[in-house]
């Protein structure tokens, strides 16, 4: 069993304290629980709540301020790198966290970049285009830690910076793509060189995808999502992969809550890592994939039940099982006051 609580705040501080443009996030997260994945022999993932280590924590602190009557923005602080850059709004139902953001970036970094469960410190720019379109960029300290984490907030940049840019349009739903890339070298998986240490490497990489309306509104409609991404795949376990789903609202009639969404996840494995597992005496596909439904509706105006089930094609099988079948059941309450 696992479990996730979040308090979040945000604030108007032109009419807090007067800052004119600005505006101030808070975001404190509590995990419990863990070892489904690891039950479940994947090397995606299953459960995008589930933590290695649950403890109570800061997870985003920032401040953000607006300039040319809203249509730039520049943001400081501790934020979620998957709310800005690699995200697709049809994505969000599915519970498995390759939907979150492509696991070729979300398994970079000395200990994973600035997303869930830890944030890292993040300046970015946000540039309105026209009526629909945008461009924004950020550079993010490659080591993520807030307060809560043994080390607490990262502030030295002693392991360099991941750079990421995003340009698109919105006109429909999304259309962008992105590119990243480290600015310190970091250990090649495999390759040594003649006094016997890892090679160093720059990681870097690029994505693109889609959310588009295919039919009716945000009370009852049909979205499609389609986004790929690779990497270098040197320094991590991932090359690239793919994902791909639909998410439909208002399907069952006189449930205007109900939400249905699948979902597709394709995860293509390094050489390095794979060529790793072998000389372990383990063995490994070139790719896994995973297969999600899921279904959420209010039981309540503040609780949500929401069933799901997945099938992975698991890359590493473990005692002679190629797939996996995973049933659960995600209950959401959630309490909002102005």
């Amino acid at each position: 069993m696992l479990g996730n609580l979040e308090l979040t705040a945000d604030g108007d501080l032109g009419r807090l304290i007067g800052w004119r443009g600005a505006r101030a996030h808070l975001h404190l997260l509590d995990n419990h629980g863990r070892g489904l994945n690891d039950l479940a022999g994947t090397v995606q993932g299953i459960d995008n709540i589930e933590v290695s280590n649950g403890r109570p924590k800061l997870y985003e602190a920032w401040v953000e301020q607006s300039f040319a009557s809203g249509r730039v923005s520049v943001l400081l602080g501790l934020s979620d790198l998957n709310a800005n850059f690699y995200q697709n709004d049809s994505a969000g139902l599915l519970i498995a966290p390759a939907f979150g953001i492509g696991s070729e970036l979300s398994a970079t970094g000395p200990n994973g970049p600035s997303i869930f469960p830890s944030t890292a410190m993040t300046a970015r720019l946000n540039v309105t285009l026209g009526a629909s379109s945008y461009f924004r960029a950020a550079a993010v300290n490659a080591r993520a830690g807030v307060l809560g984490d043994d080390a607490g907030v990262e502030l030295s940049l002693r392991d360099g910076a991941l750079l990421i840019a995003e340009a698109g349009t919105t006109r429909g739903g999304k259309l962008a793509v992105g590119a990243w890339r480290y600015t310190r070298r970091q250990d090649d998986l495999r390759a040594t060189d003649s006094a016997g240490n890892p090679v160093r490497r720059i990681a870097m990489g690029a994505y693109a995808l889609i959310d588009q309306r295919l039919a009716g509104d945000d009370t009852r409609g049909l979205d499609l999502f389609v986004r790929a991404g690779i990497s270098d795949g040197k320094t991590t376990s991932f090359v690239g992969g793919f994902q791909a789903g639909v998410l439909a609202r208002g399907l069952i009639p006189g449930r205007p809550n109900g939400q249905f969404s699948f979902g597709v996840a394709h995860g293509m494995l390094s050489r390095g890592f794979r060529d790793t597992l072998r000389d372990e005496g383990g063995v490994a596909e070139s790719a896994e994939t995973g297969i999600e439904i899921t279904y959420k509706d209010s039981s309540a105006p503040f609780l949500a039940v929401q069933p799901d089930l997945q099938y992975i094609h698991r890359a590493v099988p473990g005692g002679g099982r190629r797939g996996t079948l995973v049933l659960g059941v995600r209950i959401i309450a959630s309490f909002a006051r102005q």
